[in-house]
């Protein structure tokens, strides 16, 4: 949920309770996202998702393999113009 920082003065202890409840707030100002509202208790949540994230991120690298690309390994199936065979 987007709410602006102006209409976020008049619902800031509903805001809080979204927030806890689990909900995503996100305060703006004039053209972009200022701040996100986070309950305390999630915090090392994220920081857990982040090592998680990152993990299988590394994991992919290392089995990523050299060889033909995605891109090009179904170029059997074409002709030199394009088109199907």
């Amino acid at each position: 949920m987007r709410v602006t920082v102006t209409e976020a003065k008049d619902q800031l202890a509903d805001l809080v309770q979204r927030a806890e409840a689990g909900d995503d707030v996100v305060l703006t100002l004039p053209g972009h996202a200022a701040v996100r509202l986070v309950p305390i208790g999630h915090e090392g949540e994220s920081r857990s998702r982040r090592e998680l994230l990152e993990a299988a991120r590394a994991a992919g690298a290392a089995k990523a393999a050299d060889g033909v690309s995605a891109a090009r390994s179904q170029d059997f199936l074409y002709r030199e113009d394009g088109l199907p065979q």
